[in-house]
């Protein structure tokens, strides 16, 4: 508060001497408070207040709380290559707070002229390389962009794990047994489970490569454990294709390869625990029934999902399948496709869109048949997934996940009975506010970037403090 109270004398021109008469204080009390070795008392801001009509809230700690905030989410740009330590953000809004505020407005402005750039290409149909180097990707990005760009699709991995599942005759819905056998006598791999405190709160497999032990947590169901066991052999027998695969694919830095060789190994394990055509002939035969496929298959709701958003074998394509996860706060942690429908970086996703109505029915399946801006309809499955990792009390992660594909499939799905797939009644939704051209939309949060509103499209839809009074 000394600062504040420095900055107000020397911007009302006045010598301590005479600020100290003014508010009745010494000038070594004045001193003291300056220098933040007293606190500023509730007479002190009574006199000051008085003295100069100021609110004394402007001595609050919540302004400077609000611009640390500010300055934290303005500074964590990966870009800078720097980690701002709290400390020196404190020191920044107390002592430099114009220089503070200077930063918080540079970096908006940067993101606004980022988003503009990336929001104006995406509606103007420019590629995702053009709108990638106008926003930089994170390593997780892209990773995420790869397996978009490949529709989900490995084909030397799909391949390969099939192999092995059906040489071995790994029995399909129950093989965890049968992969840590596999482990233990191809490479004297052996299992062994925790005994709940021995892994890393979260950590479901923890392998030593120097005494040949995989050590998983016995929270993991049979399923979970057969996914753990296949991506260690992944790692084990195709490391070297793993790394040739991201060495074609051009990463930009090696925490994307770290991540890129994490995605691939469990790639594979997925593509060993449900093997490619056994996998696609029970998903015809069931019209792609996820819950019929979860016990037929022995692995979760959200497992089959991601599988299904896989399979597009150039003779033996399924249907091509989006996937998409995200949490109740929009944040979206995994988006798969085998089509080129894809929600925008920009702008957020769309309120509309059934995968959030998903988090008011826990474990109902939600079906919704939806229009784009396009016009394309796209027939979408959601429902919540949670995974607990503790006993009573404990949090619990819960998701909401969603399928998707275009509506001419819809006759082939399970989840389009009773439903009226006639477009004309689809629930039109967008990629993200800022990129949609829906202004009649009821759930809009923001104008689409590059359009001109009128005065009355600003007062009905945008401001934050619209009444229905007419402006003068």
């Amino acid at each position: 508060m000394g600062v504040r109270l420095k900055r107000l004398r020397e911007e009302r021109r006045l010598t301590q001497a005479a600020l100290a008469a003014k508010l009745g204080i010494s000038l070594s009390y004045l001193n003291q408070l300056e220098n933040n070795q007293r606190p500023l008392t509730l007479p002190v801001l009574l006199a000051l207040n008085s003295t100069f009509g100021l609110d004394v809230q402007s001595f609050s700690d919540d302004d400077e709380a609000r611009l640390i905030a500010d300055l934290r989410e303005a500074l964590a740009d990966p870009a800078l290559g720097e980690t701002i330590a709290t400390a020196d953000l404190r020191e920044l809004a107390l002592n430099m707070p114009a220089v503070g505020r200077a930063l918080v407005t540079l970096n908006r402005k940067y993101r606004l002229a980022t988003e503009q750039s990336a929001a104006l290409s995406a509606r103007l149909g420019e590629d995702r390389q053009a709108v990638s180097a106008i926003l930089p990707s994170t390593p997780f990005e892209e990773v995420r962009d790869f397996f978009y760009a490949h529709n989900n699709h490995i084909p030397e991995l799909d391949e390969a794990a099939e192999a092995i599942a059906m040489r071995m005759k790994f029995p399909i819905g129950q093989m965890a047994p049968a992969l840590a056998a596999y482990l233990e006598s191809r490479h004297g791999v052996k299992a062994v489970f925790d005994t709940f405190d021995e892994l890393p709160s979260g950590t479901q497999r923890k392998f030593d490569a120097r005494a040949k032990i995989m050590q998983l947590s016995r929270r993991l169901r049979p399923g979970q454990q057969a996914f753990q066991f296949a991506t260690q052999i992944a790692i084990l027998e195709f490391d070297g294709e793993l790394r040739a695969i991201i060495d074609k694919a051009g990463f930009t830095n090696d925490e994307a390869r770290g991540l890129a060789r994490i995605g691939l190994a469990n790639y594979f394990a997925g593509a060993m625990v449900l093997p490619y055509t056994a996998f696609l002939n029970e998903a015809e035969r069931w019209r792609y029934d996820i819950e019929l496929l979860e016990h037929r298959f022995g692995v979760g709701f959200e497992t089959i999902c991601h599988r299904l958003s896989a399979l597009q074998r150039p003779n033996a394509r399924g249907i091509p399948f989006f996937f998409i996860r995200v949490d109740r706060a929009g944040n979206i942690s995994k988006r798969q496709s085998a089509t080129d429908f894809h929600f925008s970086r920009v702008g957020g996703t769309c309120p509309l869109w059934n995968v959030y109505e998903a988090f008011a029915n826990p474990g109902r399946v939600l079906t919704q048949l939806a229009r784009m801006p396009d016009e394309r309809t796209y027939l979408w499955i959601a429902r919540t997934v949670s995974h607990g990792q503790g006993g009573y009390g404990a949090p619990a992660k819960t998701f909401a996940v969603a399928l998707g594909c275009d509506v001419r499939h819809a006759e082939r799905i399970v989840y389009s009975q009773g439903l009226n797939i006639d477009p004309a009644v689809a629930t039109p939704i967008g990629m993200g506010c800022k990129v949609c051209e829906r202004l009649d939309c009821p759930q809009r949060a923001f104008p689409p970037i590059g359009r001109a509103l009128n005065i009355d499209e600003s007062r009905s839809h945008f401001a934050p403090y619209a009444t229905s009074a007419p402006i003068p």
